[in-house]
């Protein structure tokens, strides 16, 4: 499997995340909505980085791979405390 395989299924599943927890706040829990609003700016980060393949290219390889390993795991986390807190 190769690495931008491997990267557009964590992206896939954090995505699948996402808007199962989206739809959950949205019908409640106002309290999360903060905690929600700095979640969907490191999403759209991420997602952005992961579309910008050109930028991606001039980029060092190992860096691009560790600031995207450290920010999904951080929404992976962050989603499933937020799911934890929903119940």
């Amino acid at each position: 499997m190769t690495e931008a395989t491997r990267r557009q299924q964590v992206l896939d599943k954090l995505r699948q995340e996402r808007d199962e927890l989206r739809l959950k706040l949205h019908l409640g829990k106002a309290e999360l909505k903060d905690e929600w609003e700095s979640l969907e700016r490191k999403w759209e980060h991420l997602e952005g980085r992961v579309a910008g393949k050109a930028e991606e290219a001039r980029e060092s390889t190992r860096e691009v791979g560790a600031a995207f390993g450290v920010l999904s795991e951080e929404l992976g986390e962050a989603y499933r405390r937020i799911r934890a807190r929903l119940g």
